[in-house]
């Protein structure tokens, strides 16, 4: 196999990953306990590549040059035809098992929005909307690159055909829905694990969709059960099929398609002002702005401004304790010293806007990053406000987005109010997830629920 065009490399320790692992998702060297923020980060040899252009619907397909995978797909010998030809089969899988696949998602001006904070004709605010996307959200974009690349570590002989590990989650909404719809395409096992108050519309689902749900209680012990059982699933030999760019490093490349897709859409936006959970949305966005920097395809880097809820802020609270010291210097200590600044939030989170609820911000050096190196900043906004830019965005745009998927429009009202935002600049937000109801119901702790695959996911293993 010839060197692809691409490397996987560890941005707390250096380590290259091996061509030869089939499940490079995490660094070889992360061990429990010794401090190192170990996040596998995908490097592209930039003067063979240029930033791809086109207007081919299927974003794994437009961008594909950008793809770790497929620089190991052509250095194992596929050529692109066969590539393109394997995501467009997947891409038929997810739309057998969700009602559609994947294409690129809408990103223009609302004017609605513009009018309601007062920006100028020359400014305003521009909406991506993922609530129309696979699954009813962003979170499928993370994971359908993954599923691509072991399909690919499979065609190549890099991982066996016949004994196919376990993939495994943490969570109790968008990522959980879109990670089990993905699996299920794929025809592959999936188990996810949920907090007691998981919302029962995500369980009905996840029994549709044929996951293998598992409910955690706290115990009294610190963290997210949910992401604890995981680790021990992980320990175990599951893959990490999840959002945790500390856990799957291609989950967040994977994620690079929608910001490449704005920066596709040439609107020179000012500032991104985008949601922080567990973080792999905003460091999605913070790497692929500046690869098309890189690739002369945007001429600078928006502001990076990143929204948390009072209910729980440990990125904010990370990014205080950098204080005013060199950007270069406070992130290399940083990245081998994480627990002085990133560790589980003390006390159970609570919000209308649950989904960026993480105790921790995993991915949150990447974000640091990128908020230091554009003058970005992290926001904490308040119940109020979320409030209020639901209902304004939903108004304004007739899109029914849930409280999670506009809280980077309430950061954006927060930074408007504050005299922060001039006239005429030009903000961009992204609408993550649509509503979702149901009927109520609930499960035991630590109820393992092995689920009934869904018919159409029937229909695919036995075809």
């Amino acid at each position: 196999m010839r060197a692809p065009s691409s490397r996987l490399v560890c941005a707390g320790c250096g380590t290259v990953a091996d061509l030869a692992d089939p499940y490079p998702f995490r660094c070889p060297n992360a061990t429990r306990g010794d401090d190192v923020d170990h996040v596998l980060r995908r490097e592209l040899d930039f003067s063979s590549i240029r930033f791809p252009e086109g207007d081919e619907p299927n974003p794994y397909v437009r961008y594909r040059t950008l793809l770790h995978v497929y620089h190991l797909a052509m250095s194992g010998g596929l050529s692109d035809e066969a590539f393109c030809s394997l995501v467009r089969k997947l891409d038929e899988s997810v739309a057998a098992v969700d009602g559609h696949g994947f294409s690129v998602t809408p990103f223009r001006r609302s004017a609605g929005l513009s009018d309601a904070l007062g920006l100028s004709p020359g400014g305003g605010v521009w909406v991506k909307d993922e609530t129309g996307n696979v699954s009813g959200s962003h979170k499928a974009r993370h994971f359908f690159g993954v599923l691509v690349y072991l399909e690919v570590a499979e065609l190549l002989g890099l991982a066996p055909c016949d004994r196919r590990p376990q993939l495994a989650i943490a969570s109790c909404g968008n990522a959980a829905l879109a990670a089990a719809v993905v699996a299920a395409a794929g025809e592959r096992e999936l188990r996810v694990f949920v907090p007691t108050n998981a919302d029962p519309v995500v369980l009905d689902r996840l029994d549709e969709l044929g996951a293998h749900v598992v409910v955690c209680r706290r115990g009294g012990q610190a963290g997210d059960p949910s992401y604890r059982r995981l680790l021990e699933a992980l320990a175990d030999g599951a893959v990490p099929f999840t959002c945790q760019g500390n856990l799957n490093g291609l989950a967040i490349e994977s994620g690079e398609t929608l910001g490449w897709e704005i920066v596709s859409s040439g609107a020179a936006v000012d500032r991104l002002v985008v949601q922080v959970g567990g973080g792999a949305l905003a460091s999605s966005c913070v790497h692929a702005f500046a690869e098309g920097v890189e690739l002369g395809a945007l001429a600078a880097m928006p502001r990076i401004d990143t929204v948390q809820t009072e209910g729980a802020w440990p990125l904010k609270r990370a990014f205080d304790a950098m204080g005013a010291c060199d950007a270069t210097l406070a992130l290399r200590f940083a990245s081998h010293h994480r627990s002085a600044f990133m560790w589980p939030w003390e006390e159970k989170p609570r919000s209308v806007a649950h989904g960026i609820l993480d105790d921790e911000t995993y991915d949150w050096l990447a974000v640091v990053e990128g908020m230091r190196r554009t003058a970005g900043r992290p926001l904490v906004v308040d119940e109020t406000t979320l409030e209020h830019a639901n209902a304004l965005g939903r108004e304004t745009t007739g899109i029914d987005v849930d409280h999670t998927g506009s809280a980077g429009l309430a950061g954006a009202l927060a930074l408007r109010d504050a005299g922060e935002i001039a006239d005429d600049e030009r903000i961009a937000v992204l609408f993550t997830g649509v509503v979702r109801t149901a009927p109520a119901r609930r499960r035991k702790e630590d109820e393992e629920l092995p689920g009934t695959r869904h018919p159409v996911a029937q229909g695919l293993r036995a075809g």
